[in-house]
């Protein structure tokens, strides 16, 4: 009697060959099953060229499973009959080739989980949904350490603690259960300014082939009003490009990272960023190797250790964390508004076209790239929407739509937690609002824009200053509750009152100008 046939359902964020739902994959019985459907595509309205790339990652990770033998079953976008869902498509493949179970691995977003559980019931076979097992620390392990101490009381949940535990039991950069260099972390080192004469160094090409181009002619036909600009469109979509990206970073950026990861430079939006989340978070590399590689340029004195500190940090950190946030806090979390912000997104930020230098860059960064480093998203996009108090769930959609590398899980508590504090301080400690001094500090944004950073007050001064000081005031009730907030709550008091005055006032005609006019105004 033949063997009953399985068939493995992969979704477009789980192109990893190690992943949990290929562990015990035959080829001699198994059907791999993918599928591009016009409802994930269009749940937001994802950049364009983020689009082009799952679909080319989806398709060449399917040659590449075809390549060792197994029959995979890949359903087109513009297939004859397709569906349009993944529900509908699943259940058709089932019929298709007979399966008698569906294994799949979990989805990294609970709408797409939630999505899952009701196909258990629609379909006439068993779906075995397994755990995600690319990330360090499962959800038991997360809930574990978030709920209490080896003493059984309730934990302080900062990001800082959790890496702590991370880099002890994974041992990077660890000798004699110590860490390496005496201390967990060296981000005071790494905040210096880029100097003028720096060499950025030269990347790699990785032009697109005929599959790739096929589906940028794809991208363009079908969804030519979405956000963002799909060509030039020069990233890996491969295992091994992704692994040729990362061999590189670690050789040529790796080294100059650390000290300049949060600097800012007019025109270059890479500098000396890895530039991998997209790939790690697809699947197309494994948050180990990426780690495994760093230590090693340290072991072998190939790069510094505050450039390897953080980058390890910000793997098996702020993203591990980051994701243990989201499953854990969810579905309450997507509603978080803790400091009741409710202005409008304003519309440049889907045009890049606003006199404020330092977001005319990173958003029109954004729209070429679909990719802006993590300063210009915390510190220049981010702080703008937190000291104008725009709503939080108008801005998780923006960054939902516009990143390559966004899901839900990674982009939620980033956006409520870290850059908005909409969560009242369950991710970060304080606000991480700025005012234009410190963008002028990690920038040359400044030189080349139409206000005046160092100017306090009036139509000529630097938004963000009078903005910053704003944000203070009508959030003072919660702020002073905050005792990392003290010294400048302290400030805030000493203020004369005509200068408050003024900030308000400035405030206020900022916020009835033509650059906060919404989208349908604009």
């Amino acid at each position: 009697m033949p063997e009953k046939r399985v068939l493995r359902f992969v979704l477009g964020d789980q192109l990893s060959r190690t992943i949990s739902s290929l562990g015990d994959a035959r080829p001699d019985t198994d059907v791999i099953f993918m599928a591009e459907v016009m409802a994930e595509a269009t749940s937001v309205r994802h950049h364009k060229k983020k689009i082009a790339f799952l679909f080319s990652a989806m398709r060449h990770f399917a040659d590449d499973l075809r390549c060792e033998g197994f029959t995979v079953d890949y359903l087109c976008l513009d297939a004859k009959g397709n569906p349009g869902d993944f529900g509908t498509a699943l259940a058709e493949a089932v019929k298709r080739h007979g399966a008698s179970r569906v294994v799949m691995t979990e989805p990294s977003e609970m709408r797409v989980l939630e999505a899952a559980e009701t196909w258990r019931e629609e379909l006439d076979v068993d779906l075995d949904i397994l755990a995600d097992t690319r990330f360090l620390a499962s959800h038991e392990e997360f809930v574990s350490w978030a709920t209490t101490d080896s003493g059984g009381q309730p934990k302080s949940l900062r990001m800082e603690y959790f890496y702590r535990e991370m880099r002890r039991r994974t041992g990077y950069l660890m000798t004699d259960g110590e860490p390496e260099g005496g201390q967990w972390n060296f981000d005071a080192e790494n905040r210096k300014s880029l100097p003028d004469s720096i060499t950025l160094p030269s990347r790699p090409e990785f032009l697109p082939d005929s599959m790739t181009r096929k589906v940028i002619e794809l991208v363009a036909e079908r969804f030519g009003e979405h956000f963002g600009d799909l060509e030039p469109f020069d990233y890996p979509v491969t295992r091994a490009g992704a692994v040729a990206y990362l061999d590189w970073f670690v050789a040529e950026a790796l080294v100059s990272f650390g000290d300049w990861q949060d600097a800012m430079k007019q025109g270059e939006p890479l500098l000396f960023h890895s530039h991998l989340s997209t790939l790690m978070n697809c699947g197309l590399l494994d948050p180990r190797e990426g780690c495994e590689k760093a230590e090693q340029a340290y072991r072998n004195g190939a790069a510094p250790l505050n450039a390897v500190e953080g980058f390890i940090r910000q793997i098996i950190g702020w993203r591990e964390f980051i994701r243990g946030v989201y499953w854990l806090k969810m579905p309450d979390y997507a509603d978080a508004n803790a400091l009741e912000a409710t202005r409008a997104l304003p519309g440049f930020f889907w045009t890049g076209e606003t006199a404020m230098n330092c977001l005319s860059q990173a958003i029109s960064e954004t729209r070429s790239n679909a990719y802006a480093h993590h300063i210009q998203r915390l510190m220049v996009i981010g702080n703008f929407c937190l000291i104008a108090g725009i709503d939080p769930r108008e801005v998780q959609e923006w960054f939902l739509v516009v990143y390559s590398d966004a899901y839900e899980w990674v982009e939620m508590p980033n956006v409520v937690g870290m850059a908005l504090f909409a969560d009242g301080g369950f991710v970060a400690s304080k606000p991480y609002a700025a005012s234009g001094a410190y963008i002028n500090k990690m920038s040359d944004y400044c030189g080349s824009c139409r206000f005046d950073v160092k100017r306090k007050s009036g139509e000529k001064a630097c938004p963000f200053n009078y903005l910053y000081w704003n944000f203070l005031s009508e959030n003072e009730q919660l702020l002073r509750q905050n005792h990392r907030m003290g010294l400048i709550m302290g400030s805030l008091d000493k203020m004369k009152p005509e200068r408050l005055d003024e900030v308000r006032a400035d405030s206020k005609r900022f916020f009835e100008s033509s650059e906060m006019r919404g989208w349908d105004e604009a």
